[in-house]
């Protein structure tokens, strides 16, 4: 059995870390979906599309930019973005799993924005009254430009959904595909009980009960259905990814790890 003492250890250290990687998990989760969103510039349906999902990259990374300099703020080590962005490995990566799916077919790659901007919306919304000012202040302007992109992609998922036999079948496959993986969005990292209870971040379930509630009415008006498998592959928020983080975060950083500290 593990001594009273060392138990305590334990738990101390992961109070004193919960606020980082909290945010550090919205942060993860900004990146690496602006990460995929940038492989599809030049590759999208069309010109209008090629720019409209260039922006909403950018917009996720500009949101990753003010949290990673917010939670260096936090974790007092002297981090900025760049060494928290791109000199952290897989295992130190609190994104959730959805985040970080392949893109796919154009289908799978609108139900994964649809549901990450499902969850965003209601979640920052909430940590827009956090006790924690600088977040607050971060997640009143990010929810403006999450909002913007819920509109845009449930409207896509609709279209595509409700259009012709081949996109209905792409559209309800890519749901099938990446509903396993929505769970871990409501996830909280080691500790994260600790940053709801000080009103540092807001309380998952009446987010989760909105994200459902979103999800059952778009994918209606879509005329999909909700997968009934109720598996959900968990792990994200604590370190354990997929097999596509990896490559992912090596494409990502290779330049920032083999020139450390270039100025350009």
């Amino acid at each position: 059995m593990t001594p009273a003492s060392d138990t305590a250890r334990v738990d101390t250290a992961a109070v004193d870390t919960a606020p980082v990687d909290l945010v550090l998990a919205i942060a993860d989760d900004n990146l690496i979906v602006a990460q995929r969103l940038g492989e599809l510039i030049s590759r999208s349906p069309d010109l209008e599309e090629d720019i409209a999902i260039a922006n909403v990259s950018l917009d996720h990374l500009g949101q990753a930019r003010s949290l990673y300099t917010r939670a260096g703020e936090i974790e007092g080590r002297g981090r900025d973005e760049d060494d928290l962005a791109l000199g952290r490995d897989e295992r130190d990566f609190r994104n959730a799993v959805l985040v970080e799916q392949p893109n796919g077919d154009f289908a799978q790659t609108m139900v994964r924005q649809f549901f990450l901007d499902a969850y965003q919306v209601p979640f920052y919304d909430a940590l827009s009254s956090s006790t924690d000012e600088s977040l607050a202040g971060i997640a009143a302007k990010a929810v403006k430009e999450a909002r913007y992109h819920l509109e845009r992609s449930s409207s896509w998922v609709v279209r595509l959904g409700d259009g012709t036999d081949e996109s209905h079948q792409r559209t309800q496959a890519a749901v099938d595909t990446l509903w396993r993986y929505t769970g871990d969005l409501h996830e909280r990292p080691a500790g994260g009980e600790t940053v709801v209870n000080s009103g540092v971040a807001p309380d998952a379930e009446p987010i989760a009960s909105t994200f459902d509630a979103t999800v059952r009415s778009v994918l209606a008006d879509a005329t999909l259905d909700v997968p009934e498998d109720p598996y959900q592959r968990l792990g994200g928020r604590v370190g354990t990814h997929t097999e596509h983080l990896g490559h992912l975060l090596t494409e990502m950083q290779w330049l920032h790890r083999t020139h450390p500290g270039a100025q350009w």
